[in-house]
């Protein structure tokens, strides 16, 4: 539907409330849920299924097509998305599925990884880190898809901090530019820098997936590994780059 169109079905919508209208709403954008949902499945893994993180996006679409106001000016896929994320959020921190285990986990490669890093720098690799927590490479594998539902604390300290979907973006860049020349440059040095510090299959999956925009999937089958390994790819990538960049990580967009 185009932009006139979906004006005239808004606007209907305002006047009358009509049920059908919103049930033709909420169809013209379940694609925005599937998007933000794809979003925060890169953080997630393995640990939420898809079709539950969209099911749980569905109720902030439906709360946003509720409280949407069309005479503010404001881009509906730009309001809808953050509610859409929120909903999401709030669910999963409803669930309380992770374990202390897995928290312990955590703890053990973050130790295993900064000793590591510290004597093999850029070189350091999954094979390494296994070696150092003393386990096989398949099982530091199973440890990097479980402890990856912990990222959502750093998510939500991205939303936080006003990370949203630009409405353009879906159709845009994913890329946020800082809004001074000097700040630009900073951020383009330091990004320089960050990447420079990943391995080359963790340079690849930050290329393919914030420069080519490729999808998990997509991804998954140009490197030839499973979509949960990127994901771990992309997670221990965010991890380096953090270290790197501190505040300017939050012009990556989830």
């Amino acid at each position: 539907m185009d932009e006139k169109n979906k004006k005239k079905l808004w606007e209907k919508y305002e006047n009358t409330k009509d049920p059908a209208i919103k049930e033709q709403l909420i169809i013209e954008y379940a694609q925005l849920v599937k998007f933000v949902a794809g979003r925060l499945s890169m953080y997630l893994g393995n640990n939420v299924e898809f079709d539950d993180l969209t099911g749980y996006g569905v109720f902030g679409l439906i709360d946003a097509i509720d409280k949407f106001d069309i005479y503010k000016g404001i881009k509906f896929e730009t309001y809808a998305s953050l509610r859409i994320r929120g909903a999401i959020l709030d669910s999963i921190r409803k669930m309380d599925w992770i374990p202390r285990s897995v928290r312990k986990k955590q703890k053990q490669i973050d130790t295993a990884t900064n000793k590591i890093e510290a004597i093999y720098g850029i070189n350091t690799t999954d094979e390494l880190i296994a070696a150092e927590l003393e386990i096989p490479i398949n099982e530091y594998h199973k440890w990097m898809d479980q402890t990856s539902s912990l990222n959502i604390s750093s998510l939500e300290e991205f939303v936080e901090q006003g990370g949203e979907v630009k409405s353009e973006r879906i159709q845009q860049e994913r890329f946020e530019q800082p809004e001074s020349a000097l700040e630009q440059e900073e951020m383009k040095q330091m990004l320089v820098k960050a990447i420079q510090g990943l391995t080359e299959k963790e340079q690849r999956v930050i290329t393919l997936y914030y420069y080519e925009e490729l999808t998990l999937k997509e991804i998954s089958l140009i490197m030839e590994v499973s979509e949960s390994r990127i994901s771990q790819l992309h997670t221990k990538s965010l991890r380096k780059m953090k270290g790197v960049m501190g505040e300017y990580i939050g012009i990556l967009k989830a």
